[in-house]
């Protein structure tokens, strides 16, 4: 649901052209509260990006990340912003992140990294093998993929 109910943040309004004098601060632009304890093959490891979608590679620096805490925190980088956002989850490899904060300053490659937060945005299930994992959206649909980092 959260990616049918996304806003409008700075970080759009930037990429349509629409540029404000606030967008371009350092601080995340929202405080994100832990949710519930979490555990699982997920949590604990760094995930850096490897596929949006089923094959294309994006090149981006830093490289795309993601990392869940036990306490239901997750902490990022998208290639362009630092994030922070809080995850669920639930039966059948069922996930649901809430809404990223993030710190919004543009970069040109701002479009890619919009392309990495909307897959985190649209994630509805994943599946982990051989330290890969890969998100699905709710149509059954590859939305991509990241790679265990130990």
């Amino acid at each position: 649901m959260i990616a049918v109910l996304r806003h409008f943040s700075c970080m759009t309004l930037l990429a349509l052209g629409l540029g404000l004098a606030g967008c371009a601060n350092d601080a995340p632009t929202s405080s994100v509260e832990p949710t519930e304890e979490v555990s699982g093959p997920m949590v604990g490891p760094r995930w850096n990006l490897l596929l949006v979608g089923t094959s294309e590679r994006l090149e981006l620096s830093p490289t795309p990340y993601f990392q869940i805490g036990a306490d239901g925190r997750v902490s990022g980088h998208d290639g362009c912003n630092a994030f922070k956002s809080n995850v669920s989850l639930g039966d059948n490899q069922r996930i649901e992140f809430g809404q990223l904060a993030s710190t919004r300053k543009a970069c040109p490659d701002m479009q890619d990294a919009q392309r990495v937060t909307a897959m985190l945005d649209d994630a509805y299930r994943y599946l982990i093998d051989h330290g890969r994992l890969v998100f699905f959206g709710p149509d059954q649909r590859v939305l991509g993929g990241f790679r265990r980092v130990d």
